[in-house]
């Protein structure tokens, strides 16, 4: 028995050094990519112009926190606020943060509106992994998505939720999933409907969002204040609408991948963009020419990309270790 134990004590050692080397091993790994010049605890405002805001997914202490460089200097060393988010949105001075809480059985995420200053002015939690976060563009409305578990018609094993806070009325919608929409002149009622990706229009009324059923995705034209919608398009994914509500970026289905787009919603007329990568991200307009989003990077983080909205041009590298562009006009 006593040498059984001693044996048993020499092999925990043995597995707690190697441990411990790992972890060192790893941490300096980590430490060595994707290493940005960063300026950490930095008061940010939304409200201040010419800035690209986003979720900083760079190795080190500030991963995850809300960060800001300037629109035309984007390698510039970014700042850093103390917020963490997994998803991040700003309009009109106010913002949004989603942020998986760490550790929930089942998950859940605490959804915070902030002010021009990133001070909470609500927070509230809801059932669901961050997935997407908007603002309308005169911050009144917010708008969310996360990914749920346990729906049974959900074949994939999960289901979303999309859901709207209006911030006027403190109004809180937490799922759009009863909106009644159109489908080529008819209602249409199916068990499986989802909903993802809203964009609302400069209004704060109309805007845009994926439903999703029966393996086929479509555009949704939706009126909040009336709550109803009718479909526009097939094979749209996340639309994003532009500063002059005329088009909208989305990712569509090609083969086992996405392919960005933008639809003219006057004339009906896609236009494939220069990215052929293919984006799972719900594209953001940094003014009326041009859209970001991220694409996987270095170090399990992410970069933020831009590409023209005109099919024209190619990829461009913005921002090196980061998510969730908003860019802060002026």
């Amino acid at each position: 028995m006593r040498r059984r134990v001693l044996m048993l004590i020499a092999a925990v050692l043995v597995l707690g050094g190697a441990a411990v080397g790992y972890a060192v091993h790893a941490r300096q790994r980590t430490g060595g990519e994707n290493v940005v010049p960063v300026v950490s605890g930095q008061a940010i405002s939304t409200l201040a112009p010419g800035q690209l805001l986003f979720r900083n997914t760079a190795a080190g202490p500030d991963f995850g926190r809300i960060a800001s460089v300037p629109l035309d200097r984007p390698d510039a060393p970014r700042q850093t606020t103390d917020l963490k988010c997994d998803r991040f949105a700003a309009a009109a001075g106010t913002a949004l943060c989603l942020a998986a809480r760490p550790g929930a059985l089942p998950p859940m995420t605490d959804i915070s509106v902030l002010d021009s200053g990133l001070r909470v002015l609500r927070r509230f939690e809801l059932p669901g992994t961050p997935s997407r976060a908007r603002l309308s563009p005169d911050g009144r409305r917010a708008a969310w998505t996360l990914f749920v578990t346990g729906d049974s018609y959900a074949a994939s094993g999960f289901s979303t939720r999309a859901g709207v806070l209006d911030l006027d009325s403190g109004e809180l919608v937490k799922s759009i999933e009863e909106l009644p929409v159109r489908l080529n002149g008819e209602r249409y009622f199916a068990a499986d409907v989802n909903f993802w990706g809203i964009t609302f229009a400069a209004d704060g009324n109309r805007f845009y969002a994926t439903l999703g059923s029966k393996g086929r995705t479509y555009l949704v034209e939706g009126d909040y204040e009336r709550f109803r919608g009718r479909v526009v398009r097939e094979n749209v994914e996340c639309p994003s609408l532009s500063p002059d509500g005329g088009r909208v970026a989305f990712k569509k289905r090609e083969g086992s991948g996405w392919r960005l787009a933008v639809l003219d919603l006057a004339g009906g007329r896609e236009t494939l963009l220069a990215e052929t990568r293919g984006v799972d991200d719900q594209a953001a307009w940094l003014d009326g020419r041009t859209v970001s989003y991220a694409l996987p990077g270095a170090g399990g983080g992410s970069d933020v990309w831009a590409v023209p909205a005109d099919g024209s041009g190619s990829p461009k590298l913005l921002v090196t270790g980061g998510s969730s562009p908003v860019a802060v006009g002026g």
